[in-house]
Order: structure tokens, then C-alpha cells, then sequence
């Protein structure tokens, strides 16, 4: 499970582009927290400790307490706006989460036992249609990742959401259809040599026809004569 980051937090006096540019100058971050049907909180957090949370590469995908006024608020990052140019957060968007609530992320997914699938081995490739995966869940037991077993996958075989258990507290945001998420296909060089095989059997077939043809077209000639 993702694991519940801590970020101190102090309440915005004033609002506005001028104060947050004033607050930017001096190394924080405007935000805002906001849902479970209370008031928006406008907020600013330190931008280092900000940048440190964003550098572990799950912290869209991780609940944040906010330590805020001697209070805490589990909230999950809802959109974090970036600059243009030299990519420095301007704002963040913190959702806060009630108890027991569910929440729509989007989680990675991870290939194992790639050593163990026969396709791969003999020179398939593997085709990720997605590498995350729309989920909705348990506030409190968001997964890290989701591991996709390949093991005994051929060339031709697929992984479909189906085919796999997702770790409790969780469920599919798609439920209107199953879809692919990895399938090993034949590499570009072996479909080539296939195709071209192919083509040369179905030269040698023409070939042979129209032979025989020839041949009747000569016996029924001589048998004129």
C-alpha cells in the first residue's frame, strides 16, 4: 500500500496573483484544501518539502496529512499546477478524504516473471496497452502498484483486466467493458519473414496451376492434330 506522506501546512491570509507570487518569492506554495462537504481551506506549504514528496514518484497515488494549526487533514492531491518553463509547482489542489470514503486514481502497473514467458523468450515483444490502471478505492488502502504476472504467455496471448485480482478495497473505474492491458506480439523482423513465407507459398501454388493448365492446353492441341 502507498504509504501516508506528512506535509506541514500554514493558513493564507490573503488571496489573490499578487499573494502568491509574494508567497512563491519566498519559497512556498499556494494550495487549497477542499470537499467532505466543509469549506475550502486556502493554504501554502514549503516548496523544498513540497519538491521532496513529489520526487518519490507516488504522490499523486498516496493520502497527505496536512499538519495544519495543531489539526491534521488526510487529504489525496487532486492536480498540482506546474510552470511553464522551469517546472516549479505554482498550486496544489488537496482533496480531503472522510471516513471510509473511496477515491478514483490511477495506479501503475508492474510486469513480473518476464523471464518465465515462452513468447518472450523465443522473441515476442511486449505490447503494454496500459501502463496504469482507473481504479477506485479505499481511501486508506491505495495500492502502490499492481503486479501482471506474464508467466506462460505465448505469442498471440494477451492479459486482460479480467484476468486478474486486484488487492482488496479495490475495483475497476471501467465497468462498462473489459480491455486489454499487455499482450506479446511476434516482433516486426518475424512478422516480415512470415509474411514473406507466406507470399512464396502462394507463388509456388499459382505457379503449379497454372503449369498444369499449360500442359491440358498442350495435350488438347496434339489430341486436334
Amino acid at each position: 500500500m502507498s504509504d501516508q506522506l506528512t506535509l506541514s501546512a500554514e493558513p493564507r491570509e490573503r488571496a489573490g496573483k499578487g499573494a502568491s507570487r509574494a508567497l512563491r518569492r519566498e519559497g512556498r506554495v499556494p494550495a487549497v484544501i477542499y470537499g467532505d462537504n466543509k469549506d475550502p481551506v486556502t493554504i501554502h506549504v514549503e516548496e523544498k518539502e513540497l519538491n521532496r514528496l513529489l520526487m518519490t514518484g507516488a504522490f499523486t497515488n498516496s493520502t497527505i496529512q496536512l499538519e495544519l494549526g495543531g489539526k491534521t487533514e488526510i487529504t489525496l492531491p487532486k492536480d498540482v499546477a506546474f510552470h511553464p518553463v522551469n517546472d516549479r509547482p505554482l498550486h496544489v489542489d488537496f482533496f480531503r478524504i472522510a471516513k471510509g470514503a473511496k477515491v478514483d486514481v490511477s495506479i501503475p502497473v508492474q510486469f513480473i516473471n518476464e523471464e518465465e514467458s515462452p513468447g518472450l523468450k523465443r522473441g515476442g515483444v511486449m505490447n503494454v496497452v496500459r501502463y496504469e490502471l482507473d481504479l477506485v478505492c479505499d481511501a486508506t488502502k491505495i495500492p502502490d502498484h499492481i503486479e501482471i504476472d506474464v508467466t506462460g504467455l505465448e505469442i498471440g496471448d494477451s492479459i486482460h483486466f479480467s484476468d486478474i485480482t486486484l488487492p482488496a478495497g479495490s475495483e475497476s473505474a471501467i465497468t462498462d467493458r473489459d480491455f486489454t492491458i499487455v499482450g506479446i506480439v511476434a516482433p516486426s523482423a518475424l512478422k516480415s519473414d512470415e509474411e514473406e513465407a507466406e507470399e512464396g507459398e502462394d507463388g509456388e501454388v499459382i505457379e503449379t496451376e497454372v503449369t498444369e493448365q499449360n500442359a491440358e492446353t498442350v495435350e488438347g492441341e496434339k489430341s486436334e492434330d
